[in-house]
């Protein structure tokens, strides 16, 4: 099961206050440590969203709207991509995590899509297109 884990915003995160070296040596050794158990695929923290660009979809229109974006506590701060048993092997693993901001913080688990999730909609064309699309993607 892949997972997105996403570590939210919060105010020091979107007024660009940067983690101090305990915290990022902490992090490194909680990364390692998922590197070493086989389950981390992908982590990144992400710039405050003022950095950030939003494009709105209503049909054929498109709205391009710039940062800063408000709802702190909706935006997302950085991320992991993990592959884990279940649900709560993931949970495990976050608890695990150091505290990814200097107070408060939370960090949300989204299970990914699989193609078996979509069933009869994958025809064999679009299922060709996933696996070619995925061996270019992959390690990259």
């Amino acid at each position: 099961m892949r997972v997105m884990v996403l570590v939210k915003a919060t105010e020091d995160s979107e007024a660009g206050i940067l983690p101090t070296t305990d915290l990022l040596e902490a992090m490194g050794k909680f990364n390692e440590d998922l590197v070493n158990a086989g389950i981390m695929q992908a982590g990144e923290g992400l710039k405050p969203s003022r950095y950030g660009t939003r494009i709105a979809f209503d049909g054929a229109n498109r709205t391009v709207s710039d940062g800063p974006f408000a709802a702190t506590s909706e935006l997302v701060a950085g991320f992991w991509l993990w592959e884990v048993k279940n649900m709560a092997e993931a949970v495990a693993w976050v608890k695990r995590c150091p505290n990814p901001m200097p107070g408060p913080s939370e960090i949300e688990i989204r299970p990914l899509y699989e193609m078996a999730d979509f069933g009869d909609v994958m025809t064999p064309e679009l299922i060709e297109q996933e696996a070619w699309l995925r061996e270019k993607t992959v390690d990259r």
